[in-house]
């Protein structure tokens, strides 16, 4: 059997493992914020099916990709590798954020052996001030508040991001959703 496939408890194959454990990470990034925002009960169900603030797992339709996890006004771009890319990563996210018709895209990397809110979040500089302008925050309230951290590669600013924590996340995206004066970008 080709080393690509897995079995099932019960048998039967299933589709690559590193597709496996990336569809296991998205579900848990999309989990995780739909417990921390309210918006499901004690056993993981919607309060509101309905509500368009629900983070949901799109299915992807068509040719052009609309992101793994879409957390209205963001769309979540998630990673379960070894070796993460943060600059590429967050350039895809914010191609499928404007395929998906959203404002902001992000990239969700999981670090290994910690626990979902763990996880690091990676946006792009141009989106970073987008969303801190939109907040009436300055850079270093946003950072502080958020907890986030620059990475500065070299001169090229395309290759320079910021990056928080899941959990640090969730908080952003309720006072994001909370800003109704807030301008999307």
């Amino acid at each position: 059997m080709p080393s690509a496939v897995a079995l099932t408890h019960a048998g039967g194959v299933v589709a690559n493992p590193n597709k496996v454990r990336g569809t296991q990470w998205e579900s848990d990034v999309r989990d995780y914020l739909n417990a921390a925002l309210g918006l499901v009960d004690e056993r993981g169900r919607f309060l509101d099916p309905f509500n368009a603030h629900n983070v949901r797992r799109p299915a992807q339709e068509g040719a052009a990709d609309v992101g793994d996890v879409h957390a209205v006004p963001f769309v979540l771009e998630c990673k379960d590798v070894k070796g993460p890319a943060a600059p590429t990563f967050v350039r895809q996210a914010e191609v499928e954020a404007g395929n998906a018709g959203f404002p902001y895209g992000v990239a969700v990397v999981k670090t290994r052996r910690q626990n979902v809110r763990r996880g690091r979040v990676h946006f792009g500089v141009s989106t970073w001030t987008r969303v801190r302008l939109s907040l009436g925050l300055s850079a270093q309230e946003c950072a502080e508040r958020y907890a986030f951290t620059p990475s500065l590669r070299g001169l090229d600013t395309a290759r320079w991001y910021m990056t928080t924590d899941v959990e640090a996340f969730g908080v952003l995206l309720a006072d994001v959703r909370a800003n109704r004066h807030a301008k999307l970008p």
